[in-house]
């Protein structure tokens, strides 16, 4: 059977592994895009969901300065489990403890107060993590699942919080399996990892014709990197991030503490977040916070 071309291998696409481009992709309002993000939650996950409702935990999506935030895309299902996921290209040496601070959030953000509600209540809660460039797990597998164990007798609590990360330099041996004996989350793995490499376009059109979601969000990719307006905007914004970070970097190395300072001042003087200042520079909240009342 013929496989229907989404893209032909001179197709130039913006990079869907970094964080804006992959924020841009599944939070658009659009049913494409919905149906994009609940194809990747459920390939993940394992089962059929469904994201209903997508939440900014960061500045809203119309706000120009929200893709140059490492931004969760915060979800919730009809029956109320919440989901968090995250591209990350480059993601930090202390990444799992991350990842296991911010599903604790998660699972107790929830609200059981009230005389009517209790822990049973609670609902399911997700945080899936999708890494590049780096691996954190000796194993050789992509793909884990965490959740509360005890490790010494191999139980379960059978708690309702899990971390999923997926490890997109581990795909060697899983790029060359024919496609229609990878699973789900492989299918999406790959696609991430090697959709702006041209020498995998028909791979990578056989996985979009088999997988809906994929197939959406190669769609909306498609339509926001031809839009030139959008792309110039996508591109300028993550370059301004990186410029950023590096000149912070360099201004670390050398010792010159003030330098960093300065930067800091000059980032919120153009409305950057704590968040992201403290990201990027290494200072504590609090000391950029007293920088801007200086």
């Amino acid at each position: 059977m013929a496989t229907a071309t989404l893209f032909d291998e001179a197709e130039d696409l913006l990079d869907i592994r970094k964080d804006n481009i992959f924020k841009a992709v599944f939070t658009k309002d659009s049913s494409d895009s919905r149906r994009a993000l609940s194809g990747l939650v459920s390939a993940i996950v394992g089962r059929e969901m469904e994201a209903l409702d997508i939440t900014a935990n960061e500045p809203a999506p119309e706000d120009t300065r929200d893709r140059l935030i490492r931004f969760d895309i915060n979800c919730k299902t009809p029956d109320g489990e919440k989901v968090n996921v995250e591209m990350c290209l480059n993601p930090n040496n202390f990444e799992p403890v991350r990842l296991e601070f911010h599903a604790a959030k998660l699972f107790v953000g929830q609200d059981i107060m009230g005389k009517d509600k209790s822990f049973a209540d609670l609902k399911r809660t997700y945080q899936i993590a999708i890494l590049g460039n780096k691996t954190y797990f000796p194993d050789g597998d992509f793909f884990h699942s965490f959740e509360y164990y005890d490790p010494a007798r191999n139980m379960s609590l059978g708690g309702r919080t899990r971390i999923f990360t997926v490890e997109l330099a581990k795909l060697g041996e899983v790029a060359k399996k024919p496609v229609d004996r990878m699973g789900n989350a492989e299918r999406w793995a790959v696609f991430f990892e090697y959709l702006t490499d041209p020498a995998m376009r028909s791979k990578i059109n056989e996985i979009a014709g088999r997988e809906e979601g994929i197939k959406m969000a190669g769609g909306v990719l498609l339509n926001i990197s031809r839009n030139e307006v959008e792309r110039a905007r996508l591109e300028s914004e993550y370059k301004a991030k990186i410029d950023i970070q590096a000149r912070l970097v360099d201004e670390r190395r050398e010792g010159r503490m003030e330098g960093v300072e300065q930067t800091a001042r000059n980032a919120l003087a153009k409305g950057y977040p704590f968040e992201l200042i403290h990201d990027i520079t290494g200072l504590d909240i609090q000391t950029i916070k007293t920088l801007q009342t200086q």
